[in-house]
């Protein structure tokens, strides 16, 4: 029971300052203005959903994934972190809201409405190469020890669940958050967001990089 509360605990500190629901909410609402609430709520599900697989995926099978096809986390932060950067700098030129078109909502098919739940919003706005290089590294670090392997699996388990439902409370009711703070701030801390996300995903590059340039290139030993 404490091996799961630990590996709990260590997932939720580790990743959900990472994920941060809370701040991504503006982004995600700006990305889905066009949806109507059942829609966004049917998206925050999803994405929800979608976290738990990918944070439950790279925790385990990450590392095995990433040693098959050859690639390092280095390499995993500089792909993610562009993706994330480029994502973050489309949103910071993204226009304001025009008021006449804010009731205005898409006929959107299901299948479309959730195509759009992995990328972006999913990946990498609420998931992102840091959050799956943090994941992964907490998955190498557990203890492999078989009673101490399967309490450790079912604590990061609940603890990845326990941040899909943080993801889901404030991405479905983001829409009343923008009612509270009003369309002014709201435009102002979705511009901040996305500057912010443009600065993570530049930071995680420049991690990945600097951690690349410190390891000397294997080019393998002679025979």
């Amino acid at each position: 029971m404490r091996q799961i509360v630990t590996s709990t605990l260590l997932v939720l500190t580790a990743l959900f300052p990472i994920v941060n629901p809370l701040g991504s909410a503006p982004l995600f609402l700006s990305l889905t203005r066009y949806y109507s609430a059942d829609q966004r709520k049917m998206l925050s599900r999803r994405i929800a959903l979608n976290s738990i697989a990918l944070i439950v995926a790279s925790y385990f099978v990450g590392s095995h994934i990433l040693a098959f096809f050859g690639i390092s986390i280095p390499v995993v932060q500089v792909g993610g972190g562009l993706v994330l950067a480029s994502t973050g700098w489309a949103m910071l030129k993204q226009k304001d809201e025009d008021d006449t078109k804010a009731g205005v909502h898409r006929n959107v098919d299901t299948n479309d409405l959730f195509q759009k739940a992995f990328y972006p919003l999913t990946l990498p706005l609420t998931v992102g190469p840091g959050s799956i290089s943090v994941a992964i590294t907490l998955g190498a670090n557990e203890p492999h020890r078989e009673h101490s392997l399967i309490f450790s699996m079912l604590g990061a388990v609940i603890g990845a669940v326990l941040i899909a439902a943080s993801v889901y409370l404030c991405y479905a009711f983001a829409d009343r958050l923008a009612q509270v703070l009003g369309a002014t701030s709201m435009s102002v801390i979705m511009r901040l967001s996305s500057f912010l996300l443009v600065c993570i995903g530049t930071q995680i590059i420049w991690n990945g990089l600097s951690a690349m340039l410190k390891t000397p290139l294997v080019t393998g030993h002679p025979g």
